[in-house]
């Protein structure tokens, strides 16, 4: 008998999917980065421009994992493109709570999906933490921004923005998780989401 719980080549391509969905619209977004205010602004954007694709892949969610891999991925992402590894320790225990939550309503609910996208979506603030705790060694291999850029980006962003910035992550990610469920209503009434 087969294990109905077990991930199987059609998740994984889901995941597959939306992840480079995801990735590809996170790195439109970033691009904006190179205007100071910008760089600030992307735990705004990137959580709300990303939520239509995430919570449809919320939708071919029924098993334990497919977040979590999805977030090690974009994580993994946005490490090797020139972020901080933050991003994949941030991400993967933020995939993970999400997992719990998404699950806690056993992959039907929509308040829970929307919950769990929020808290997922914290690996974009995690870019920040090399900033806050080590900003010359964040911009060491950024030189080519300039120094302008630079005193710009650290000016907006003293430590106390550190907190701040993740509140409005996830407050941006309730937001962008809620366009999404209202823009996928019908596709979440056909997956049985409530």
């Amino acid at each position: 008998m087969e294990n109905t719980n077990r991930l199987n080549a059609k998740d994984l391509i889901n995941v597959g999917i939306y992840t480079a969905i995801c990735a590809v619209l996170c790195c439109a977004v970033a691009m904006t980065g190179v205007i100071p205010i910008m760089m600030v602004l992307l735990v705004v954007f990137v959580p709300i421009i990303t939520g239509i694709p995430y919570m449809m892949f919320l939708t071919k969610v029924k098993k334990f994992g497919m977040i979590l891999i999805m977030n090690v991925l974009m994580g993994a992402f946005m490490w090797v493109t020139g972020m901080s590894y933050y991003a994949l320790i941030v991400g993967t225990v933020a995939g993970l709570i999400a997992e719990l939550i998404y699950r806690a309503g056993r992959y039907q609910s929509k308040k829970c999906g929307i919950f769990a996208y929020a808290v997922s979506g914290i690996y974009c603030w995690a870019n920040y933490i090399g900033i806050f705790f080590n900003a010359e060694s964040y911009f060491s291999t950024r030189q080519n921004f300039g120094q302008d850029y630079i005193d710009a980006v650290t000016g907006m962003l003293p430590l106390w923005m550190c907190p701040v910035l993740l509140v409005v992550d996830i407050l941006c990610g309730i937001i962008g998780g809620w366009i999404g469920a209202k823009v996928l209503k019908k596709h979440f009434e056909k997956a049985g989401i409530a």
